[in-house]
């Protein structure tokens, strides 16, 4: 797809094609997978296509980020073996020992590990503040050293909004990047870059990949001289994604709209289930008009996605009922595959936060909706609830 008709192109138009031409030579519509860790050069330094070795370049890894970039309407895209190492990379580009960055106060688990546990021996410094809170935000900036405003939206798994135009300006004004997980909307349903974003972040794993079968990352820039720095580091630290789990994950974007707005009708259902259901004592999900973030959500999503989280009335031991006696909505981690699932964060995902200040409800259920007749998925709620 040429760049002229990636810009006239709509979303699942551009999911389709963008990032692959048909093979010139067999026409093969879906790009292969170049199992292959090196390449025959043309006399010494002469590539082809300036292919070398698989760890600097595969042909089928630039397919998914050419399309990825198409989808987040950025410049590059890069993809990685899994989000964290994404995450990784970025921070160890734009950030020096002795740098700070603002998080999430509710920031999801895997992301707070890394940056408390992992990078803050390597003397990055750290402050969590609500994403919804624009003046807390501002007041955890440290002036000349925070490096990036790092935010969720919507947040897992409590699902709070962050106004990203306006934290853009925020972080901009202090010199800062701002970054945003964009996992949980996937590039069908929000695109932070077109509202002042400088980086994006994937977990291909989820809504990208869409199946449950393939672990991966990417990031998605604007600005090709940040571009140019992460590539280095992708290429020198070597967390790349293998060429079958790109093709897997490049795969799950020609659906990614489809799917989206299923997740999305089902969700709908749900809440509106779980909201009029007497063991259930709040609903998260913007979606709803009650929301505190619901009027923003709605002005930079398109819709409001397959995450619901919600509490119950007996507390940490009938949240763990509940998980437990679910048959539809498959007890596991992750999200964003056809199937349901169903976990407790608290125990689970967000289990490396117990004890801090980004410490999750006990008696909090997360859901991840798929894409399963909607009343198969109501009667499954209603039989792990318990009686009325």
């Amino acid at each position: 797809m040429t760049q002229e008709h990636r810009q006239k192109s709509g979303f699942d138009t551009r999911a389709i094609h963008a990032g692959y031409e048909p093979d010139p030579m067999t026409g093969a519509v879906i790009p292969p997978i170049y199992a292959t860790s090196t390449y025959k050069q043309d006399g010494v330094g002469g590539l082809r296509g300036g292919y070398e070795y698989s760890r600097s370049g595969n042909p089928t890894r630039t397919a998914l980020e050419g399309n990825l970039a198409a989808l987040e309407e950025g410049e590059r895209g890069f993809a990685f073996a899994s989000g964290l190492a994404a995450e990784d990379t970025l921070l160890r580009t734009i950030c020096v020992p002795g740098d700070h960055v603002v998080i999430p106060d509710d920031a999801y688990g895997g992301t707070f590990r890394l940056v408390d546990k992992v990078l803050s021996r390597w003397g990055l410094e750290h402050s969590p503040a609500a994403v919804s809170d624009l003046d807390a935000v501002r007041a955890a900036i440290v002036p000349g050293r925070t490096k990036a405003v790092w935010i969720e939206t919507p947040t897992n798994p409590l699902l709070n909004i962050g106004d990203i135009e306006a934290l853009a300006a925020v972080a901009h004004e202090a010199g800062a990047l701002l970054v945003v997980d964009n996992t949980f909307a996937s590039p069908y349903l929000q695109q932070p870059l077109t509202l002042g974003a400088d980086v994006v972040v994937h977990s291909t794993t989820k809504y990208c990949g869409g199946h449950s079968d393939v672990v991966g990352g990417a990031l998605v820039v604007r600005d090709l001289e940040l571009a140019e720095s992460i590539g280095f580091l992708h290429n020198s630290v070597g967390a790349v994604a293998g060429p079958f789990d790109a093709w897997l994950v490049l795969r799950g974007l020609k659906t990614l709209g489809v799917r989206m707005d299923r997740h999305s009708d089902n969700a709908e259902k749900v809440v509106e289930f779980l909201a009029g259901h007497p063991a259930v004592t709040q609903v998260f999900y913007p979606g709803l008009e009650d929301h505190p973030g619901h009027a923003i959500a709605a002005r930079q999503m398109k819709r409001y996605g397959g995450i619901v989280s919600f509490r119950v009335t007996g507390g940490e031991q009938h949240a763990l009922d509940v998980c437990s006696r679910a048959e539809i909505f498959t007890l596991g981690e992750s999200l964003g595959g056809v199937e349901s699932l169903i976990e407790h964060p608290g125990r689970m995902t967000h289990a490396s936060v117990a004890g801090t200040d980004l410490e999750v409800p006990g008696d909090l259920i997360r859901l991840s909706v798929g894409i399963e007749t909607a009343d198969d998925l109501l009667g499954d709620l209603d039989r792990a609830l318990g009686a009325r």
